[in-house]
C-alpha cells in the first residue's frame, strides 16, 4: 500500500468484499429520458477529439449537447427541440420501477453487492439531498427516494448495498464549457470549500440513512477538503469506518484513500496489478440506458461469462452496470444476458469467492481460449473452444478432474486429461483438478 497516503486508515478488507466478485452498478437518472449517445466503443480504446464529441456515454448528454457540431447536439434540437435539460427531470415517471423485480433479477445473475447512482454529473440526486431543493427525485419526476428504495430491495435478498456519488463534477453547481478531453475532466471541476461542504454533506447524508458497504465516488473531490482537519474528507472516511467497518471505498477521491483501485472499460489497465481491484462497465457502451444501442453492442450471457472469468482469473471483480430506462424498466436484451449468465455461473460462485490470482505458468492445453483459477483446493480450467482438447496441470490429479459448468466430458490419461468439449452455451465450460 505504498502508493496511498492517509495510511492511519489503513485496515484489513472486510472479508465480505474479499470475496464479492460480481456486482451490479446501477446509472438511472434524467438521462434516461432522451437514453441517447452514439455506440462507438470502449472506454480507453478511442482517442479524446473523438470520445467526447461522440461520447458513447448516454449519462453524459448533458456534456455532449454542449459540444457545437456534435451529433448529439443537433439531435437535441431536432427531437427535443433545444429543451432545457431539467425538463428531462419532469419528464423522468419512473411509473413500472419494481424495486423487488429488480431485486430478483440481480439476485438471479449472482450478485453479492449493488451500487446505485446516487448523484450523477448532472447534480440531480435520486434522494431528498440537502441543499438540492426541488432539485430531486423526490419532489420531481418520479416523486420518490429511489435510493431507499432500492436499498430495502436488495438487502432482503441478502445482497450488499453501496452508493454511487459524483463528487468530481457537478454541472449544476459550475458553469465550465463542455468537456472535450479526459484531461478538462480533470481541471474544468469544482475544487472550493463551499462545494466540498455541499458534497461532503451529500455523502453524510447517504451514509446516515442508507448505511452503505461501498461508497463509490467518481472522478475526484474538490481539493478544498481534502485534508486531515475537522470537516475534511479524512474525518468523513475515519466516520465511514468507526460507524461501518465493513465498509469499503474506491481510488477516485484524488491522492486521499482506497481500499479498491478501479478500472473501467479498457481504462486504468495498471490499476490490474493491484492488489485489490475492481473493472466497472456497462452491458453496452454506455452506463445509462441507450435506445441506440443494439444486440451487437450488449454482452450476451456467453461473452459476459468469459469476461468476468477473465477478470477473476487476474485476481479481480466485476461491477457490472444496468441501465434502466425512464419508466424503470431493465431492457429485455440487458435482462437475457444476466439471467443467462447466472445460471451459467451458479456452479462457480463459491469457488469464485476463494480463488486468487493465478500463476499461468504451469498449465498446457490447446484451447486458444483458455483461462484458470486457482482456490485453496482445486485449480478450475476454462475452455471456450468446442472440440477436444488434451489438458495437463502440474501438481493437480488428474484423476480428479471433474466438469463443473458447460457440456464437456473429461477422460483422465496418464498426466494428461483429455476433455471434449460437445458445446460452448452461455459461456465456457469449467473442469475442477484436484490438488495432487
Amino acid at each position: 500500500m505504498t502508493d496511498k497516503t492517509w495510511t492511519d486508515l489503513d485496515r484489513d478488507l472486510p472479508d465480505w468484499y474479499a470475496r464479492a466478485k460480481f456486482g451490479i452498478f446501477i446509472h438511472w437518472g434524467a438521462y434516461s429520458v432522451p437514453a441517447w449517445a452514439e455506440p462507438i466503443g470502449a472506454l480507453g480504446e478511442i482517442e479524446d477529439k473523438t470520445w467526447f464529441a461522440h461520447n458513447p456515454y448516454a449519462e453524459w448528454y448533458l456534456n455532449t449537447i454542449r459540444i457545437d457540431g456534435s451529433p448529439a447536439q443537433q439531435h437535441h434540437r431536432d427531437v427535443h427541440g433545444d429543451a432545457p435539460y431539467d425538463d428531462f427531470l419532469d419528464r423522468w415517471g419512473a411509473e413500472r420501477f419494481d424495486p423487488q423485480a429488480w431485486a430478483d433479477l440481480f439476485a438471479a445473475a449472482g450478485a453479492e453487492y449493488v451500487v446505485p447512482t446516487t448523484k450523477h454529473h448532472d447534480g440531480i440526486t435520486l434522494w431528498d439531498a440537502p441543499g438540492t431543493g426541488t432539485r430531486n427525485t423526490v419532489h420531481r419526476g418520479p416523486r420518490r427516494d429511489l435510493v431507499g428504495d432500492i436499498a430495502e430491495a436488495v438487502r432482503e435478498k441478502g445482497i450488499r448495498f453501496g452508493v454511487y456519488y459524483s463528487g468530481g463534477l457537478d454541472w449544476s453547481v459550475t458553469d465550465f464549457p463542455p468537456h472535450r478531453s479526459h484531461d478538462e475532466v480533470h481541471s474544468l471541476r469544482p475544487v472550493d470549500a463551499a462545494y466540498h461542504a455541499y458534497a461532503a454533506a451529500h455523502v453524510r447524508d447517504l451514509i446516515d440513512r442508507y448505511h452503505p458497504d461501498v461508497l463509490w465516488n467518481d472522478i475526484e473531490w474538490p481539493d478544498a477538503g481534502k485534508h486531515r482537519d475537522a470537516g475534511g474528507l479524512h474525518e468523513l472516511f475515519r466516520d465511514y469506518f468507526a460507524a461501518h467497518p465493513d465498509g469499503v471505498v474506491n481510488d477516485r477521491w484524488g491522492d486521499t484513500y482506497y481500499d479498491v483501485a478501479t478500472t473501467e472499460y479498457s481504462a486504468m489497465k495498471e490499476n490490474e496489478s493491484k492488489e485489490v481491484w475492481e473493472n466497472n462497465r456497462g452491458l453496452g457502451w454506455s452506463f445509462g440506458y441507450n435506445r441506440l444501442e443494439s444486440p451487437k453492442e450488449i454482452l450476451d450471457a456467453s461473452r459476459l461469462a468469459r469476461l468476468w472469468v477473465d477478470i477473476v482469473s487476474k485476481g479481480g471483480r466485476l461491477l457490472l452496470n444496468v441501465g434502466p430506462t425512464a419508466e424503470g424498466d431493465i431492457p429485455e436484451e440487458q435482462r437475457r444476458s444476466l439471467e443467462g449468465f447466472g445460471a451459467w455461473k451458479r456452479p462457480l460462485a463459491d469457488l469464485a469467492a476463494g480463488t486468487v490470482r493465478a500463476d499461468l505458468g504451469d498449465v498446457a492445453t490447446d484451447d486458444p481460449w483458455r483461462r484458470d483459477w486457482i482456490t485453496a483446493d482445486e485449480r478450475i480450467v476454462f475452455l471456450g473452444e468446442a472440440g477436444e482438447h488434451r489438458v495437463r496441470v502440474d501438481g493437480f490429479r488428474p484423476e480428479g478432474a471433474r466438469v463443473l459448468t458447460g457440456s464437456a466430458d473429461v477422460e483422465p490419461g496418464d498426466g494428461d486429461v483429455v476433455v471434449r468439449v460437445h458445446e460452448v452455451g452461455e459461456g465456457p465450460v469449467a473442469v475442477a483438478f484436484a490438488r495432487a
